[in-house]
């Protein structure tokens, strides 16, 4: 068998017909340079927005299994014109959503995860010479419901398929020409990355860098795939190649820049300081499929025997997350909980951080010099966050990126439509 390319086009490669034709001379170039070549693809520009606004039109608190339903329908529109345009080309095609070929998930609707895929069919379809089409972002429960992966699914069902195939590499098309050292479109010389870990891409798509979805990268790192971020629309320029930090050469201990402005942060005060009310606490989070990001817990007040704890949170899972609160407060026996949403997370990334004295007193010496107050700290190996004032964070990504010379001598041309930070 050839080796294997899986390819991913997003919604703004595939928009409108004249952008689908021209995947499909991007998809036949992959086939004539000798590769076998299976295509993920995401519903057409804006339309899982526009679905989530009919459902929301009819009920303002739609059932996640009937939003699955709908919202699935998307992919199925992009993956079957996309099939038409390759075959009206001369090339033999054939498409498949999630429940033909097997793409099983948990039990979880809008937010699945997948835990097997079958490649019986995908395989058999590849020996018959056929280019494969297959609509992302979505899968099936044993039991035979659709389920939908959220937010960046399709990136996931790209690298998972690779992995199951095990492809040869998968390339992720987007209208940007790759990762960036920082979003071009706040810092113009910004330097388009040729080579990132995938531990780096893990925390640059955490702390807000929306090219990759975390969860794809994750499956990415797990099966050692080789990721490519590349552009739709310049098919010479190879992109941003992801791969283990042991394959590369680290030059800077810094890689990029990163502002997150979806974080809500949370507090929740006069918790009594006796062991189990944090597991409680984050338990009755986790049950909702809420994740949490930055934790702090403040020292216990010697009056009250209680402390404060406060916690992130994605801005979508708020009013979920406020409703769970309620609930459990009795329980925690807390006292008052409130909730900030004019705050952003301001990161820096890079392999080359781990045993280099002196990042962190950087980052932060740099914010006080442009007067920018820090409400909450985390750290790992390779990143260092920062919670400030929203109306901060682009002072903030523009101080950071310079001081740590992540900049290059040209200013980034960009065309493309980089998600909102």
């Amino acid at each position: 068998m050839k080796d294997i390319i899986v390819q991913k086009f997003g919604g703004t490669s595939v928009a409108d017909i004249e952008k689908i034709n021209h995947v499909a001379d991007v998809i036949i170039k992959e086939k004539e340079n000798g590769h076998d070549v299976v295509v993920v693809v995401s519903a057409m520009g804006h339309t899982t927005d526009h679905l989530v606004k009919l459902a929301k039109s009819i009920n303002a608190n739609p059932s996640e299994r009937e939003l699955d339903m709908l919202l699935s329908t998307g992919e199925c529109v992009s993956m079957s014109l996309l099939t038409m345009a390759i075959q009206a080309k001369g090339y033999k095609a054939i498409s498949y959503n999630a429940a033909q070929i097997g793409i099983i998930t948990e039990n979880v609707h809008t937010k699945a995860r997948i835990i097997d895929i079958k490649t019986d069919k995908l395989r058999k379809s590849l020996d018959e010479g056929n280019i494969i089409v297959i609509a992302g972002f979505q899968g099936v429960t044993t039991e035979g419901e659709i389920t939908t992966l959220g937010r960046g699914g399709s990136d996931t069902s790209a690298v998972a398929i690779a992995s199951a195939l095990d492809a040869q590499r998968c390339d992720i098309y987007t209208d940007v020409e790759g990762v960036y050292t920082t979003d071009p479109r706040i810092v113009p010389n910004a330097s388009r990355l040729e080579q990132i870990s995938y531990e780096e891409m893990l925390e640059l798509a955490h702390a807000g860098a929306n090219v990759l979805h975390p969860r794809s990268v994750e499956t990415a790192k797990q099966y050692k795939m080789p990721l490519r971020v590349r552009s739709t629309f310049k098919y010479d320029n190879k992109g941003t190649l992801i791969l283990g930090v042991e394959d590369m050469e680290i030059n800077k201990p810094v890689a990029g820049v990163a502002a997150d402005l979806s974080q809500v942060r949370i507090v929740v005060c006069d918790i009594p300081d006796t062991p189990g009310e944090a597991a409680t606490l984050f338990g009755a989070l986790a049950k909702e499929n809420i994740s949490v990001d930055m934790i702090i817990q403040s020292y216990a007040r010697k009056v009250s025997n209680t402390n404060d704890i406060a916690f992130t949170i994605n801005q979508e899972d708020l009013p979920k997350t406020l409703e769970m609160l309620e609930l459990i407060n009795k329980e925690l026996k807390a006292g008052d909980i409130s909730y900030d949403d004019n705050i952003a997370k301001i990161s820096i990334i890079g392999a080359g951080m781990i045993d280099r004295p002196g990042i962190a007193s950087t980052m932060f010496q740099t914010l006080a010099d442009n007067n920018i107050n820090i409400r909450m700290i985390s750290t790992s190996e390779i990143k260092i966050s920062c919670l400030i004032n929203k109306e901060d964070a682009q002072k903030a990504l523009k101080a950071l990126h310079d001081v740590f010379n992540l900049g290059c001598d040209e200013i980034a041309e960009v065309k493309g439509t980089l998600p909102d930070v």
